[in-house]
C-alpha cells in the first residue's frame, strides 16, 4: 500500500470537508434562523476526531499522552490557528464579553481538577460543564442584536437548500473530517514503518501541520468569506471543549494521573495564551500584530519545552 497516497488523500478529504461544512453551517443559519456562532461551536468546536484519538490512547494505557492531546489541541488553536487567522485575514470581530470571559477562564477549571488524580466523577462534571456552556450560548444568542452575515458572497455560495437539509449535509461534512483525520493517521503510521522515519519528528512536523490545517481552514476561510462567527466560534468552542467536554469523555473510559509539569508549565502557558487571545478579541478587531504575538508565545512554548523539559509539548510529563 502506498501510504504517502493514503496520507495525502486524508489531507485532501480534511480540507474538502471543512470547506463544505462552512457552506452548510451558513445554509442552516439562513434557513432556520439559528445563530451561526452557536452552530460553529457545536459542529466545529466539538473535535470528534480528537475525542476518538484521546479515548483510544487512554484505553491503550497511554493516559499521559491522552491528557497531552487536551493541552496540545487547546494550545495550537490559539497559538497557531487564531494566530494565523489574525496574520492572514485581519478583520473586525465582535464577540460578547461574557463569551470571552468564559473562553479565558476555561483553562482555570483545570487548576481545580489537576490537583488530584482524575476519575469518573471528574469526567461527568467536566462533561456537564461543557453542556452548560452550550446551553448558555443557545439561550444567549437569540437575544443578541447583530447581523449574522457581513458579506453577500457567503450567502450566494451556499445555494438554495433548506435549513433542515443543510443539517444532514453538515453531518456528512463532519463525518468527512473524522474519516480524513483517521486516514491521515493510517498514512502516518504506514510512512513511519515503511521509510523508518523518526515518529516524534514526523508527528511534530508534517502530521501535526496537516491536522492543524483543518482548524486553520475552519477559522481563516470563514473570515475571508464574510462569516467570522464560524472562525471565532471554532476557536472558542474548541478550547472550551478541550478542557471540559473532551477531557470529560476521555475520563469516562478510565482515570488519569496528572503529571508534575501540568500545573507548573503546560497549564500556565495555556492560561496566558487564552488570556492574551481574549484581550485581543475584546478590542473588536483581530490585527496582524496580535497574530504575531500569539504565534511568538507558542513558538517560545515549544523552545522551552524542548530546551528545559526535554520533551514534546503535547506530552504531559
Amino acid at each position: 500500500m502506498d501510504y504517502v497516497f493514503v496520507f495525502i488523500s486524508g489531507a485532501v478529504l480534511l480540507v474538502y470537508s471543512a470547506e463544505k461544512l462552512i457552506d452548510q453551517l451558513v445554509t442552516i443559519a439562513r434557513g432556520l434562523r439559528i445563530s451561526l456562532f452557536l452552530l460553529a461551536v457545536v459542529f466545529t468546536g466539538i473535535e470528534f476526531d480528537d475525542v476518538f484519538l484521546g479515548v483510544a490512547l487512554n484505553v491503550e494505557d497511554l493516559g499521559d499522552v491522552a491528557l497531552g492531546t487536551v493541552f496540545g489541541t487547546a494550545l495550537s488553536l490559539v497559538g497557531i490557528v487564531l494566530a494565523l487567522a489574525a496574520i492572514l485575514t485581519p478583520t473586525e470581530v465582535r464577540v460578547p464579553r461574557d463569551y470571552l470571559v468564559i473562553f479565558a477562564a476555561a483553562p482555570l477549571v483545570m487548576v481545580v481538577f489537576a490537583l488530584t488524580p482524575l476519575g469518573l466523577v471528574d469526567g461527568i462534571v467536566l462533561l456537564a460543564l461543557f453542556v452548560l456552556f452550550i446551553g448558555y450560548v443557545a439561550v444567549r444568542e437569540p437575544r443578541r442584536d447583530k447581523p449574522v452575515f457581513r458579506d453577500t458572497e457567503v450567502l450566494e455560495s451556499t445555494g438554495r437548500r433548506a435549513g433542515w437539509a443543510g443539517i444532514g449535509f453538515a453531518v456528512l461534512a463532519v463525518c468527512g473530517l473524522v474519516v480524513g483525520s483517521a486516514t491521515v493517521g493510517i498514512g502516518t503510521g504506514g510512512i513511519l514503518a515503511t521509510y523508518g522515519l523518526d515518529g516524534t519528528l514526523f508527528g511534530a512536523t508534517i502530521a501535526t501541520l496537516v491536522l492543524t490545517v483543518e482548524d486553520v481552514f475552519l477559522t481563516v476561510e470563514p473570515v475571508r468569506r464574510g462569516a467570522p462567527e464560524i472562525g471565532v466560534g471554532n476557536v472558542i468552542g474548541s478550547v472550551v471543549f478541550s478542557v471540559t467536554g473532551k477531557l470529560g469523555i476521555i475520563l469516562l473510559t478510565g482515570g488519569l494521573t496528572v503529571g508534575r509539569y501540568v500545573l507548573s508549565w503546560h497549564l500556565p502557558v495555556l492560561v496566558v495564551l487564552t488570556g492574551a487571545a481574549a484581550v485581543f478579541l475584546s478590542t473588536g478587531r483581530l490585527r496582524r500584530w496580535h497574530g504575531w504575538v500569539l504565534l511568538g508565545l507558542y513558538v517560545a512554548y515549544w523552545v522551552v519545552s524542548y530546551g528545559v523539559f526535554d520533551g514534546v509539548p503535547t506530552e504531559v510529563d
